[in-house]
């Protein structure tokens, strides 16, 4: 008897959903990173030349719940963090590139941010007299020259770290750690919190992280990861 009809048709094979190849350990670990997300406190990195500084900053935003990094990109030298130092945190971040600060500003001013500059001014704001309480950027130069003229001119303010030895600056990477743990533990003494999501934000980034997590997953999706924002 000749075959046919709706049980012999080849059937659509059923689209993979990745929270069903997670462990419950791996979900509750990435519920629980994003729930400590924040994207009101992120860092401007102007014009960065070193390879292992761009990663080195991006690991520490990443390990300390910030969700956005920013970067003005130097035209001589490409935005490209060391994969070695990186151990690809970036791929759990929002890294946004701008080809000049006034993009990135206005970017920002229209989120609500104010923006203040790493520099070694008279008067520049000790970092720990700035208040994290609100939506906030701060701009780190690069390893040179330091944050550019254009960032001094537009920025809101300025900020340093106070030094109690015979050196009187730090690395990029060293100053951006230095910065970024003293706002996350001013989040925490005075707010209770870290995390800062709404449910919409989580939930995006639930969506994300969990095929992120999935071990071959361009081969189980044959796609790329869901768009960043």
């Amino acid at each position: 008897m000749a075959g046919g009809g709706p049980h012999y048709e080849k059937l659509e094979k059923a689209p993979v959903e990745a929270e069903a190849l997670l462990l419950d350990v791996r979900k509750e670990k990435i519920d629980k990173v994003i729930s400590q997300r924040t994207r009101t406190f992120t860092v401007v990195l102007d014009r960065l030349e070193d390879s292992f500084n761009m990663a080195a900053v991006l690991r520490t935003c990443e390990a300390n719940g910030l969700q956005e990094v920013h970067v003005i990109v130097n035209p001589e030298a490409p935005f490209m963090p060391n994969s070695r130092v990186a151990q690809g945190c970036d791929k759990w971040l929002d890294v946004k590139l701008y080809k000049d600060f006034a993009s990135c500003r206005e970017h920002l001013k229209s989120r609500g941010f104010a923006l203040y500059a790493s520099a070694i001014r008279e008067d520049a704001t000790s970092l720990y007299s700035l208040r994290f309480d609100s939506k906030i950027a701060l701009v780190f130069g690069n390893e040179r020259e330091g944050v550019s003229q254009e960032v001094l001119e537009q920025s809101d303010g300025t900020f340093w770290i106070p030094m109690r030895g015979f050196s009187q600056s730090l690395n990029i990477s060293a100053a951006a750690s230095a910065s970024i743990t003293r706002a996350i533990s001013w989040r925490e003494e005075h707010l209770g919190r870290v995390g800062d999501l709404t449910e919409a934000e989580a939930q995006e980034l639930r969506d994300r992280f969990y095929v992120l997590a999935v071990k071959q997953r361009r081969r189980i999706f044959k796609k790329q990861p869901p768009s960043r924002p």
